[in-house]
């Protein structure tokens, strides 16, 4: 008998072209999604200095990104919109004039359909104090106030030519009124993205930097996920696809990988998983010190969250992820 290991896994892994041919996860560019801040007022694109290459966008800059990811292939824009003016209820959000609707009609005609047009749903860019919608006499989100103000904010993105609408703000029973104020209303043909597990992170911090969001005062405990449970998330995750989503996001992606994995393990929808800023940020400011290579941590990163089970991942590096696809 030989001395020497019958069993050699290395064979499939000696030459880049084997292990291009035994992948069992890949990044095609269609499964990214592009986050994009869309401001009212700007003539000129603004970088926003948390988050090295992203920028708050003007609509002609705006209209160049999407004609730049239709020809890198990727999947689709996700809009946030900073608007001209706030109140405490957020009624920017469905302003027809505002910035998301207005770009939504602007990209529709640019592009027309070659790429899919997502749009945030939530009233935090929209609050003069930043939270997800208006408070109540004990300074928490009103959930019902928050849904009816998301209905209207979906209504409003729906007729500016949005595929997809993505409530973000984790109130009940979310996804049913929106999914029934869009269909009252001739939209069925618009999806629902619901961010069914949305986790109370600390890695949103370059987020509300770029979408100015930031609460002037409190957190976002009340009503999005503690960071400890996984079973309730698992339980959020049935009650969206109960009501009605079309698909379910995770967010964040990376440190909650078991929670992207038990989302594919328990259902048939498309699921979504959110490579959210503070990922994001944490790969640049590692390598500005010369500590890891970018776009190695970058294409890494994303392909475990591709492994753990989402379809679709949502994170700003999709533009260069997609140009970088098959070297």
């Amino acid at each position: 008998m030989t001395e020497h290991p019958l069993l050699r896994p290395r064979r499939l892994r000696r030459t880049p072209a084997l292990r291009r041919s035994f992948a069992e996860t890949t990044v095609p560019a269609g499964c990214l999604v592009l986050p994009v801040f869309v401001a009212a007022g700007l003539d000129e694109p603004v970088p926003v200095p948390s988050l090295p290459g992203v920028m708050q966008h003007s609509l002609d800059s705006v209209v160049q990104v999407a004609e730049e990811s239709v020809a890198a292939g990727i999947g689709g824009l996700l809009l946030f919109g900073l608007p001209a003016s706030k109140d405490a209820s957020g009624t920017s959000g469905w302003d027809p004039e505002g910035p998301v609707p207005r770009a939504l009609a602007a990209l529709r005609s640019a592009v027309g359909d070659e790429l899919v047009l997502w749009a945030d749903v939530c009233q935090c860019e929209y609050t003069d104090h930043g939270h997800c919608g208006p408070l109540d006499d004990h300074g928490q989100v009103d959930n019902d106030a928050a849904v009816a103000g998301y209905v209207r904010d979906a209504l409003a993105y729906a007729e500016a030519g949005a595929d997809l609408v993505a409530p973000s703000g984790m109130m009940d029973g979310q996804v049913a009124a929106i999914r029934s104020g869009l269909d009252d209303h001739g939209a069925t043909h618009v999806g629902i993205v619901a961010y069914a597990a949305k986790f109370a992170s600390a890695f949103y911090g370059p987020f509300r930097d770029a979408a100015g969001s930031a609460m002037v005062s409190g957190d976002r405990a009340g009503h999005q996920l503690d960071p400890a449970n996984g079973r309730e998330a698992a339980r959020e995750l049935d009650l969206d696809a109960a009501e009605g989503a079309d698909a379910l996001l995770v967010k964040p992606a990376l440190a909650y990988l078991d929670v992207v994995a038990e989302a594919r393990r328990r259902h048939r929808l498309p699921i979504v998983a959110y490579h959210v800023s503070g990922e994001y940020a944490m790969v640049h400011a590692a390598a500005a010190q010369g500590w890891i290579d970018r776009a190695a941590a970058l294409e890494e990163s994303v392909l475990s969250i591709r492994r753990a089970g989402a379809d679709v991942v949502v994170t700003y590096a999709a533009l260069e992820l997609a140009r970088g696809a098959g070297r």
